[in-house]
């Protein structure tokens, strides 16, 4: 890569491999945890992360590209991580551990849509500028209810 535009599609591949990495995963992940109000959360994130999808596949529309995913490491090792969470862990350990992991997930995409919706705004594409707003909003939405839960109940 050595343009910007260049940079946005092979970053946009990357969250779009990401997001569809997570569907799969947080199925195990709600079976896995105990506290109900953790796995309403992670529940309804699955249906948002869903969403997520079909608004980069608009996103992709925009820049008359085929959506389609690039292998991400870092997200990748954030369900690595997860996983070993749920096998591990146990009792309060399992809950708070699983939510962590939620909340790092959460901050990667935090950063990659932040970056994303700004290089829109460079490329000159409003219309993925929009888009991935919604999107970051969100993923700092569910990153707020995740610190909410933490604080108020798993981590007490």
């Amino acid at each position: 890569m050595k343009t910007l535009a260049e940079l946005f599609k092979h970053t946009l591949k990357d969250v779009y491999y990401a997001e569809n990495a997570m569907t799969k995963a947080l199925p195990k992940v709600s079976k896995a945890v105990k506290n109900p109000e953790l796995k309403k959360a992670v529940d309804h994130h699955l249906e948002e992360t869903k969403g997520q999808i079909e608004t980069l596949k608009k996103v992709f529309q925009t820049i008359d590209m085929k959506p389609e995913g690039v292998k991400c490491d870092a997200a990748d090792g954030l369900l690595k991580e997860t996983d070993g969470l749920m096998d591990e862990a146990e009792g309060v350990a399992l809950d708070a551990g699983v939510l962590a992991a939620c909340q790092a997930v959460e901050h990667y995409e935090i950063a990659r849509y932040g970056s994303l919706r700004e290089w829109a705004k460079v490329l000159g594409n409003e219309e993925a500028h929009v888009l991935l707003s919604e999107i970051l909003d969100q993923e700092k939405a569910a990153n707020s209810k995740l610190t909410n839960l933490a604080v108020t109940s798993i981590n007490k």
